[in-house]
């Protein structure tokens, strides 16, 4: 795997990004947006799973990435029981309950399978910065006024 050196860069960041898009555009529906319950938790879900991507790639360590990571999964897993919810009650039609179900699904392996391929590399840096030249005042070192 290459070096990923911002979070926009990982995959399984965008499929989340895209999901958070369908779910939103679905909750605008009449009946979708009355229901503020269901509405609000599968956005809140849906967000949840990129924000636990982003969060979790910013973290110290390998463990606390994937410790993110299956937050994010779970949060998949949340996103695809409420579009149950959504279909049984008429605010979604079948086929776009199989497009936002197979998008949620496919976040989900990857998620999967990137939460697998970290744990095979349990000593890799989590913290890396290539090419960073920092410049230091001397006076300001030395604690002399500026």
């Amino acid at each position: 795997m290459a070096t990923v050196h911002r979070f926009e860069e990982l995959d399984v960041w965008k499929t989340a990004r895209a999901l958070t898009r369908t779910v939103y555009r679905l909750t605008t529906s009449d009946a979708f947006s009355k229901d503020f319950g269901l509405r609000d938790q599968i956005q809140k879900a849906a967000v949840s799973v990129m924000s636990n991507i982003a969060e979790g790639f910013d973290s110290r360590t390998q463990s606390t990435f994937i410790q993110f990571l299956g937050y994010a999964r779970r949060s998949a897993a949340e996103v695809k029981s409420q579009l149950y919810v959504a279909l049984d009650l008429d605010y979604v039609s079948q086929d776009e309950f199989d497009t936002a179900f197979d998008q949620v699904d496919k976040c989900s392996r990857q998620l999967f399978r990137f939460i697998q391929y970290l744990r095979s590399r349990p000593n890799e840096p989590r913290v890396r910065e290539d090419g960073v030249l920092y410049k230091i005042d001397d006076a300001h070192v030395a604690g002399e006024p500026s």
